[in-house]
């Protein structure tokens, strides 16, 4: 079969077309957005980063324990609520998935990482999170490509577009 440039470019149109449509069934994400962490719907800030792979929380007070034959962490995450600045404070317990090691400009750094459910606008997803003091930076959580290619796309110029469900 032999494409003519019409047909060439009908079809190249019917292929932006299709990549369009199934971008907007996805709601637009502003670059930083309030997000849910559960067990508890505990309100955090999040920042919807692309230079990230796996996203980042915020963890106080990290401990390995077992429980049974499966190495197990506990952490404490820290926020403030976003209408009262009021602080607040929760303890986790959750399974060990792995542990990463990160290079950066501070050097090398081993991180656990966790499985979280997180819920955006309306959508709850269970992510792996890294855990990290991050009490010097402006957001608790850091939500990474692996998260965000389930998201949906991000405006940069936009922040706070999705109102959380629950």
């Amino acid at each position: 079969m032999e494409l003519n440039s019409l047909s060439l470019a009908m079809l190249v149109l019917t292929f932006v077309a299709s990549l369009k449509a199934r971008s907007e069934q996805r709601p637009v994400t502003g670059w930083i957005e309030e997000v849910r962490l559960y067990p508890g719907a505990i309100a955090l800030k999040a920042k919807l980063d692309t230079g990230a792979l796996t996203s980042s929380m915020d963890a106080r007070e990290i401990r390995y324990f077992r429980r049974g034959s499966q190495q197990w962490v506990r952490f404490r995450v820290v926020g403030r609520n976003r209408e009262t600045g009021e602080p607040f404070s929760q303890e986790f317990e959750r399974p060990l998935v792995r542990r990463v090691r990160l290079r950066g400009a501070g050097g090398v750094d081993h991180r656990p990482v966790v499985t979280m459910e997180v819920g955006i606008g309306q959508q709850m997803l269970v992510e792996e999170f890294s855990l990290r003091d991050r009490k010097d930076m402006l957001y608790p959580l850091l939500l990474g490509r692996r998260t965000l290619e389930r998201i949906g796309p991000v405006d940069t110029r936009r922040t706070f577009t999705q109102q959380p469900r629950h």
